[in-house]
């Protein structure tokens, strides 16, 4: 795996994950009140919390992990402390590492940073190298385009033999970018042995975010390029035990 450097910030309860490729990371890093005018918030997908980064490293996103549901109403970023091991920034660095030692398009994780804020409660936040000139599925220019679909299917493929299961596979998690299709968010995400249940499930919830984030489409052109999906992810799908 990619080389990692991981401490004890000092005077905190917080453990930091640093790519060592980018110098003089610190843990003030992963706030967007350090960046000032420098942060702005993103503003498609997610519940918030995730700001572009105009940084002396190149251009970073930012994101928090933020609460969702009935939850949010009672603590907005903090999540019960069951060790930093389990931390979900601290893992969503570590699978993002493993994913590109696998060589597939995932953005370049830059600090994962866990922090005790309670006795039983932790916040945390990851910074990524932002993908240029990257947007998501649904605004990209050649959303309509059979061949960018089929291209997407292939890519899924590849990252199911690889074993990812990508429990929040929507719309606004596949990016296109000049250099090719991205896939965003692994938060919960996990490596796991190639199995037809995950497998579908995946692509059922891409399904149900296309009907959804690309209703501007006509829904016989929307059927067409999901058949374009699976036309390229059935020709690069290994064989592999039902399950």
């Amino acid at each position: 795996m990619s080389g990692v450097t991981e401490h004890i910030v000092p005077g905190h309860r917080s453990l930091l994950l640093c790519n060592p490729a980018v110098d003089g990371v610190q843990a003030a890093w992963l706030e967007p009140q350090f960046w000032g005018e420098r942060a702005r918030p993103v503003a498609v997908g997610g519940r918030g919390g995730a700001f572009f980064v105009q940084a002396d490293a190149g251009e970073l996103v930012l994101r928090q992990y933020l609460r969702g549901g009935m939850m949010a109403r009672i603590t907005h970023r903090s999540y019960l402390f069951t060790g930093f091991n389990r931390c979900r920034s601290l893992r969503e660095f570590r699978l993002l590492q493993r994913l590109r030692d696998m060589h597939l398009p995932v953005p370049e994780p830059i600090a994962a940073l866990a922090e005790r804020d309670g006795l039983f409660t932790c916040r945390a936040a990851i910074l990524l190298r932002r993908i240029p000139g990257a947007v998501p599925l649904p605004v990209s220019p050649a959303v309509g385009d059979p061949e960018l679909w089929q291209r997407l299917g292939a890519l899924l493929a590849r990252f199911h033999a690889a074993g990812l299961d990508h429990v929040d596979l929507n719309c606004d998690n596949v990016l296109h970018a000049p250099e090719g299709i991205w896939l965003i968010d692994f938060d919960r995400c996990r490596l796991r042995h190639p199995a037809q249940r995950w497998q579908q499930a995946n692509l059922d919830r891409l399904q149900r975010s296309v009907a959804k984030r690309c209703h501007a489409l006509p829904a016989a052109q929307r059927r067409a390029l999901w058949s374009a999906l699976m036309q390229g992810y059935a020709a690069m799908k290994p064989d592999q035990e039902r399950q």
